[in-house]
């Protein structure tokens, strides 16, 4: 009864429209002259039958296809199987079909942001472990306070919850985005300011060559969290002391190219086309022991948000060099 009803429902403009058809002739009849009420009735019954012939071909047709609609599927495959017959349910059935894909699509982008979301929070939790364990030993010794120990745990504990919180505002990246003229040397500056207590930790020392007035369309927030990632990547994977960092620039008609060159440990050739993918560490990240594999990853993709480009180069045991290019045009 039910797919009676909804059968009816649809094609009850068709219905109403034959009803108002027969009348019209009929009318037409009757001022032309004729007055026969067999051939009234002859015309309503032929119209009759002509329809209920033709939305009785039709219920069969589409009596599939109301069975499945009105039934609850118990799985997606029973929503997706293919039981069109006319040209408007074959291409329903295949406009559903592209919203599933869309839609699988869709579910596992979310899937593997949630993924990655989780293996980097489990990681950082356990490398946030290492600071606040050296930190709770100083307490526990008897002796004077090593406050310049106490620092450096307390700058790492910093630059991870930096790195945490950046991760978690790329999501939402587009409403916490503003783009403006940045005047690179000075952003390079601060940034270099502060990592003062990193270069002077590690005896690695700055050298920026950028001149004045070199200016650049991005965000300056989220730039200097790049620049602070190759910072603090250079001095980490330099073992040696006494080595320089140096920040410099390339500037030309269309183009301004933010170079940073350390003199480390490089990085080797097996590990350079994966550096940018998330949770990579390598050869390097093992050595250093606490690399999480997303500093890199992080950068990359700020820069693609803003419209930059990021490229690294590095030579094992000479160093590694890091490229910003921001577009002029």
């Amino acid at each position: 009864m039910q797919l009676v009803w909804l059968f009816l429902r649809e094609h009850v403009s068709i219905i109403i429209f034959e009803i108002f058809l027969v009348g019209f002739i009929l009318v037409l009849y009757w001022l032309d002259g004729f007055r026969d009420m067999n051939t009234a009735i002859y015309s309503i019954l032929i119209t009759l039958m002509l329809t209920s012939t033709f939305l009785a071909a039709r219920y069969i047709i589409r009596k599939r296809y109301y069975e499945k609609i009105l039934q609850v599927p118990n799985t997606m495959e029973d929503a997706l199987q293919s039981t069109g017959k006319t040209a408007e349910q074959i291409q329903s059935e295949e406009y559903v079909h592209e919203l599933y894909r869309i839609y699988q699509l869709e579910a596992q982008e979310l899937y593997a942001a949630q993924n990655r979301h989780l293996q980097f929070m489990n990681q950082w939790v356990h490398q946030m472990k290492t600071p606040l364990a050296v930190l709770e030993l100083m307490l526990q010794d008897p002796d004077e306070l090593d406050k310049k120990g106490v620092q450096e745990e307390v700058e790492r504990l910093k630059h991870g919850l930096e790195m945490v919180l950046m991760n978690a505002r790329l999501d939402t990246f587009e409403e916490d985005m503003h783009i403006e003229k940045v005047d690179l040397k000075h952003l390079v500056m601060e940034v270099v300011n502060q990592n003062k207590r990193l270069f002077i930790t590690n005896r690695v020392f700055p050298n920026v060559e950028i001149a004045e007035e070199t200016l650049v369309m991005t965000d300056s927030k989220w730039m200097k969290f790049i620049i602070g990632q190759f910072i603090t990547n250079a001095v980490k994977y330099t073992f040696e002391e006494g080595k320089k960092v140096y920040i410099t620039t390339e500037v030309s008609a269309n183009e301004v190219k933010l170079h940073v060159r350390d003199e480390g440990i490089g990085i080797p050739s097996t590990d350079l086309k994966r550096v940018k993918k998330a949770f990579f560490t390598g050869e390097n990240g093992r050595k250093s022991g606490e690399s999480t594999g997303m500093g890199l990853y992080l950068a990359d993709e700020i820069c693609h948000k803003l419209g930059h480009t990021l490229t690294i180069d590095s030579v094992v045991d000479a160093g590694t060099t890091v490229t910003v290019t921001f577009n002029l045009s």
